[in-house]
């Protein structure tokens, strides 16, 4: 079907032959996959194993909202600082050794936070939240950028697939940090035996990447277009406003990731083992959502469900914000997960549709994402002081509905997994 220009089409680059490299097995590509999965899956239980344990660790660091806000905002510098470089380290490295490094890197950097919680040192845990924040920044990136690879060989948008190992791990997290709160274990033993056995699992999973280079960009197109630096992304308006809707949904995300679990403690005078079940309400349905990402996306488009999915978020921040009673609040929870669910992993789809030029992109729509981890912790944790924490939450409605006037923006490309064509 032939379409017209829509404001997502301009400054958008033309489609790059898919480049050259390692002939790759069918059972090669689903090892990948797999592989893949396995490694969202234990990022996201690494950070959930520690956000479930956020109430104890303001108890006992005995922190007040906008001091949890300013520590929590350390993780996102250490991120932030890192990404912009992420593309060129994946390209330096390669996809493997970048996420052992940057995984053991994340785990270090939890255990000493724990460390200092018990010792009840804030600054050790704030130093150590900047590493934590460098690790899994770029092995954030890095895994999205094998993710992409993947996705490309499969030539099948599967990334939500992969996002979905994400919450599932997330998931599993909270059910540990739940169970832990409730034993009331100490916050470093708890992540110590936790962060052993996922690290142990990255190595292993490692094992089954795609060969090295697969996801490298060559040294020139077949057009004849000469290779272009790693920062030359970051001038590219169609890759910016991708990074705007990323944005808008780790906003969205981020903002549960960090406050729900203390929000649902104090809004409603519960337990630290409810605010942690409040989390795990969550990363539930952003779980089911992402499993059911693909499916939608093959029926509707990415736009549509991009829609769909900023629709949902709106009206789980209203219903938990406002609500009265908690289990109202906590169906409110459930919409607001389901709507955070995609736009991540789309973004990260859109930034990889051309494959020559995947990492530096990955990279930006990354680094613009994670900047919603810079903002939003602060932010609500100023407001929670003056107004609650569930009140300040409403705020992200905001980015929420911005974000749905860019949204065409991440109009596949031609060549892209899964593309399909406008209506």
């Amino acid at each position: 079907m032939t379409s017209t220009p829509t404001p997502g089409d301009a400054g958008r680059p033309e489609p790059a032959p898919v480049p050259s490299g390692p002939v790759l097995s069918p059972r090669q590509v689903q090892l990948a996959s797999a592989a893949v999965f396995a490694t969202f899956v234990l990022n996201g239980f690494n950070f959930a194993n520690w956000a479930a344990r956020l109430p104890a660790v303001r108890d006992q660091l005995e922190l007040r909202p906008n001091e949890m806000g300013v520590l929590l905002l350390l993780g996102a510098i250490g991120s932030l600082a890192a990404l912009p470089l992420s593309g060129l380290v994946v390209q330096r490295l390669g996809a493997r050794r970048t996420i052992l490094t940057f995984a053991v890197i994340n785990v270090v950097g939890l255990l000493v936070a724990a460390t200092g919680v018990a010792l009840g040192t804030t600054w050790l845990v704030a130093a150590a939240l900047v590493l934590f924040g460098i690790g899994t920044g770029v092995w954030d990136a890095a895994m999205n950028l094998e993710g992409a690879a993947v996705e490309q060989a499969l030539h099948k948008a599967v990334m939500p697939r992969f996002h979905a190992g994400f919450s599932l791990g997330t998931l599993a997290g909270a059910g540990v940090g739940a169970l832990a709160a409730w034993l009331q274990a100490p916050v470093v033993v708890h992540l110590a035996v936790a962060l052993t056995l996922s690290l142990t699992g990255v190595v292993i999973s490692s094992r089954w990447f795609l060969p090295e280079g697969t996801h490298s960009e060559t040294p020139g197109s077949a057009d004849g277009a000469p290779r272009r630096s790693v920062f030359a992304a970051w001038l590219e308006p169609r890759t910016l406003l991708i990074g705007l809707v990323v944005l808008a949904a780790a906003l969205t995300e981020g903002a549960a990731n960090d406050w729900v679990s203390l929000a649902v403690v104090d809004g409603f005078g519960t337990s630290n083992a409810v605010g942690a079940l409040g989390f795990a309400v969550f990363v539930t349905a952003m779980t089911g959502m992402r499993f059911l990402g693909t499916s939608l996306l093959d029926r509707w488009g990415r736009i549509a469900v991009l829609r769909l999915s900023a629709g949902l978020a709106l009206v789980g921040l209203l219903v938990f914000g406002l609500s009265p009673w908690m289990w109202l609040a906590l169906v409110g929870v459930l919409a607001w997960g389901a709507g955070a669910a995609l736009g991540f992993p789309v973004g990260m789809s859109a930034a990889s549709d051309d494959p020559l030029r995947a990492a530096p992109r990955v990279a930006v729509v990354a680094t613009i994402g994670y900047s919603a981890f810079l903002a939003g912790p602060p932010l609500l944790g100023f407001l929670a002081e003056h107004v609650g924490y569930r009140e300040a939450l409403l705020v992200i409605t905001i980015p929420v509905v911005i974000g749905l006037f860019v949204l065409r923006a991440a109009e596949p490309l031609p060549t892209a997994a899964g593309a399909r064509p406008r209506d």
